[in-house]
């Protein structure tokens, strides 16, 4: 793809291409010698890249050639090395002066001493690339420009509604009654089958239809080289069950854990576990109390499904293909949208390619996901059924399924492959942010920027193709059906791990390679922190010189494990999880530096005081730190910066134009003039606001304040996390989402519904609080065109009944969420919300003392497809609730398109807490207050 500057295929060719464009300037004109040099090089280069992208295609190359291509790709990241030095050092000695990087070199070179040091550099790229282009073969491509990419609508529905998913029916129902029996002693159910038959599918969808039946549930996956401590401590927190400190032994969690359940009826799942030894430990955790406690354990291994079943209660499950019909249903509707829209002349080679695919969902899905795309035609077909030769699927596999997703990976443009690998560098089972990912694939020069593109937007069609092609699994969704979160299955984990070893894209270093030094330079280095020691030793053996991402997983111990001064080219820092604290000093010296995140707790990151030396910076995401450097708003490039909300930026920030988002700005310690700034910020789109305004406003905060968003002609997403009454509050028209959230200590809420709204057209998700709600205020909201998701949370009992009138009111909502004390006083009229998929509202048992009837009119929500309820029961008796999920059901129960209910109950205690409040204003009291009252669940 034109403009990607980095890829596997071609190395860092393109990026290189274009700095020695610039070396060949017009002001390099007046050195003769050192332009035809560079030329020379540049001319050489565009040819053997040019080969690069031919041998792309190539399915397979013999070792000359294929040795060839691996020395070239490692030669183009040395040069651009090589080059990005020099152009470093030649900006850092003409820093003071007000010329081009060009000007100022050339000033320079009429210096001996620095001609003589780039012509030595030149002569040193030239030998290279003599040795090299001996070899070389000429070709030339004709590459097309992209297009917007969307999510196919059909893999939400694919993704979204898990339950409904081809042949998990009748697992499911199985699975269900072996979990329900009578029999109250601890139970076990392993699910055993192949990689890719939809174990965990089938795990989750029961999980979520009994999880309200038992009063502790988890769900913990288990990767391959499992770190059992962290495993525990997942399940401790989906539990409940705060460990003593984080550092605390195996015994001391397991013994935790064994006491927190010792009287709970629970229920818990631990997906794709490997090895017997590690069930060994877990089970240790589970008290066998008679309670109709229950696990599920998914696993490939039939040896370890053997062990977890080892009484006479506990039950195999083995997971079979699918079978014809299913098969069918699932590979057809990908495709074509049902099994009959297949035309005829398709239908025989669509059935040999189906036949291949051995009724694994895995292998269907990735195949059809790959015609799909492409648009089926015969060609095409022929072409997958060729590819997969004479594989069977009744007998399929590792190499087979292997096979298959390889198939899925040649059919991806270069652009895509180096996205795809990238993937490599996340641990199994994690969960990835998109937004997270599509600015690491920016920062290091995966996305194109040619011909006045939006990165971003590029950036994003890149991963909707992924997802559209079935290569990442969704796990979240945004209202307007957008991928916010994915994983990758671990098969296809599998497949990029190896094509990223026989590409040396990345390297993984964990404990089992800590004595390996890797053969080649280390370009993106993924280490995984297993134990509280090993981060210096993992490290050792390993140059960090060229080293350009780096992601580091897990904790440590060793303050020190970041040794930056090493890493002289890092484009992309991520940290999870860091220690207790951590060393960021020396960051101001890495200047290629565009993408900066350090995810974790507590304050202790020392970064610099000064930053002005990262002028690539993109991203700057640290939640935590102890103060934010003074000269960050003269970073020129600075899209997205989220800083902790305690934190004040320094003066100045209408100069940073460049910021897209920015997360974390507090009203409370930012100056007005700052406050002031943010109407400079022309380029925003994504804003949250914290802190807190004072009832009177004496300094007219507010006004400068709506003054400033009025400027923000761009702005799309504002999040509001302001203590109080926000009345005062006008944001611009531009929104696409509004949400004003609310703190543990208090909302951020509007008295009633403001008539703003009206004039937002574009507003697709609306989020927030009011202290009272009449039917005249939800009239406010109900025309607007585009809203999708409404999340409304009510603070005070409702007066009088809260009417959604029909006529087409609500046109195009999908999703209704609503908090309100009393669910009775809600009622539906024929027409309302046309379109409305989910339902779900809280509401508290008090309500029902009165009136025992539940929301009215939900059967005349013609769209509804999931009802779920959360009920308050401060204080119930257990037959004031059951009646109140009772008179639930069956308001639900009139719908005739008999929708998913799904209820769940929680117990709640009142308590009353004496706070200190601190200097930056951790909290926010009325005046003569010192202390007030919260809601927490009650631990029995």
């Amino acid at each position: 793809m034109v403009g990607v500057m980095m890829s596997t295929s071609t190395g860092a060719m393109n990026s290189l291409l274009g700095k020695l464009t610039t070396l060949m300037g017009e002001e390099f004109a007046k050195l003769k010698n050192l332009r035809k040099e560079v030329k020379f090089i540049k001319d050489e280069l565009g040819s053997m890249k040019d080969t690069l992208e031919v041998l792309a295609d190539v399915d397979k190359l013999d070792p000359q050639t294929k040795s060839w291509r691996d020395t070239l790709r490692e030669m183009s990241y040395d040069i651009e090395d090589i080059i990005d030095d020099f152009m470093h050092h030649i900006g850092k000695k003409s820093e003071s002066e007000n010329q081009g990087f060009a000007k100022k070199t050339v000033r320079l070179l009429k210096k001996l001493r620095v001609r003589h040091q780039i012509a030595s550099r030149i002569k040193e790229i030239k030998e290279l690339v003599l040795e090299i282009s001996a070899r070389r073969q000429r070709y030339k491509l004709d590459i097309s420009p992209s297009k917007y990419v969307e999510i196919d609508p059909r893999v939400a529905i694919l993704y979204e509604n898990a339950a409904n998913l081809v042949g998990v029916e009748g697992p499911a129902e199985e699975l269900e009654n072996l979990l329900k029996d009578e029999n109250e002693k601890f139970k076990v159910v392993s699910i055993v089958g192949f990689g890719g038959l939809g174990k965990t599918t089938l795990a989750n969808v029961v999980y979520g239809k009994l999880k309200n039946s038992f009063s502790h549930c988890a769900f913990v996956p288990v990767s391959q080289k499992p770190d059992i401590t962290k495993l525990l401590h997942g399940l401790m927190s989906q539990l409940g069950c705060t460990p003593s400190s984080h550092h605390c032994g195996l015994n001391v969690m397991l013994d935790q854990l064994r006491e927190h359940l010792h009287n709970k009826r629970y229920l818990i799942i631990i997906d794709d576990l490997w090895g017997v030894s590690d069930w060994d430990i877990i089970k240790r955790a589970f008290p066998e109390n008679d309670l109709g406690s229950r696990a599920i354990v998914t696993t490939r291994v039939q040896e370890v499904a053997a062990a977890c079943c080892s009484n006479h209660h506990d039950y195999i499950l083995q997971m079979k293909p699918l079978n014809d019909k299913h098969s069918r249903r699932l590979f057809f509707g990908r495709i074509f949208g049902r099994e009959d829209a297949c035309p005829n002349t398709l239908r025989d080679v669509s059935v040999e390619i189906l036949q291949k695919c051995g009724g694994l969902p895995l292998a269907i899905i990735s195949i059809a996901g790959l015609l799909a795309s492409e648009g089926p035609n015969q060609e095409e077909l022929e072409h997958v059924r060729n590819s997969l030769g004479s594989m069977s699927g009744t007998k399929l596999t590792l190499q087979g399924m292997r096979q298959i997703l390889n198939l899925s990976y040649k059919d991806l443009p270069c652009h895509l492959k180096t996205c795809l690998l990238y993937l490599g560098m996340y641990p199994e089972d994690y969960t990835i942010k998109r937004s997270d990912l599509e600015r690491q694939w920016m920062a290091e020069g995966f996305v194109s920027k040619e011909n006045g593109q939006d990165m971003e937007k590029n950036a994003r069609n890149y991963f909707n193709e992924l997802v559209n092609r079935s290569l990442v699994q969704p796990v979240e969704f945004d209202s307007s059906g957008s991928v916010t979160e994915c994983k990758v299955h671990d098969m296809m984990l599998d497949l990029i791990l190896v094509k990223c070893a026989e590409e040396n894209f990345l390297t993984v270093v964990d404990g089992s390679q800590a004595n390996t030094a890797p053969e080649y330079k280390v370009r993106r280095l993924s280490v995984r922190l297993n134990d509280a020691s090993n981060g210096t030793l993992l490290l050792g053996k390993i140059s960090l010189s060229q080293v350009r991402s780096v992601m580091i997983f897990g904790r440590s111990e060793n303050q020190n494990i970041l040794p930056l001064s090493k890493f002289k080219f890092l484009r992309v820092l991520f940290i999870k999880d860091y220690p207790t604290s951590i060393d960021l000093t020396g960051m101001n010296e890495l200047y290629q530096l565009r993408y900066v995140q350090i995810d974790g707790s507590g304050d202790d990151v020392h970064l610099p005081t000064q930053i002005r030396g990262l002028q690539q910076l993109e991203t700057f995401d640290i939640w935590y730190c102890a103060s934010v450097p003074s000269d960050i708003v003269y970073l020129p490039h600075l899209l997205h910066l989220s800083i902790g909300r305690l934190r004040g930026l320094p003066d100045g920030i209408g100069k940073m134009k460049s910021l897209r988002s920015l997360c974390g700005f507090n009203l409370s310690v930012n100056s007005l003039d700052n406050i002031k700034g943010l109407g400079e910020m022309t380029n925003m789109r994504d804003l949250a606001l914290t802190g807190h305004i004072a009832y009177h406003d004496q300094d007219g905060i507010m006004d400068v304040l709506n003054s400033s968003l009025k400027k923000l002609g761009s702005l799309e997403f504002l999040r509001i996390y302001i203590h109080g009454c926000t009345d005062g509050l006008s944001p611009p028209c531009s929104l696409q989402r509004l949400a004003t959230m609310q703190f543990p200590w208090g909302d951020s809420y509007f008295s009633r519904v403001p008539n703003w709204p009206r004039e937002f057209h574009n507003l697709r998700v609306l989020q927030f609080i009011v202290d009272e709600l009449l039917t005249e205020d939800v009239g406010i909201v109900a025309d607007l065109p585009s809203l999708t998701d409404l999340d409304l949370h009510v603070r005070r009992p409702p007066k009088e009944m809260i009417v959604i009138y029909g006529r087409g009111t609500f046109p195009a909502l999908k999703q209704f969420t609503l908090s309100l004390s009393n669910a009775s006083y809600l009622t539906f009229q024929a027409g309302a919300m046309p379109m409305l998929q989910r339902f779900k509202i809280t509401f508290s048992v008090k309500g029902w003392k009165k009136n025992g009837a539940g929301p009215a009119g939900i059967e005349h929500l013609p769209a509804l497809e999931e009802v779920s309820a959360y009920i308050e029961h401060n204080q119930a008796t257990e037959s004031e609730w059951s009646s109140s999920e009772y008179a639930f059901r069956s308001a639900v129960e009139m719908h005739p398109g008999n929708p998913r209910i799904e209820v769940e109950h929680s117990n709640w205690m009142s308590m009353k807490i004496h706070v200190i409040t601190d200097g930056d204003g951790l909290l926010f009291l009325p005046a003569g207050r010192s202390s007030f009252t919260v809601f927490a669940p009650c631990a029995t």
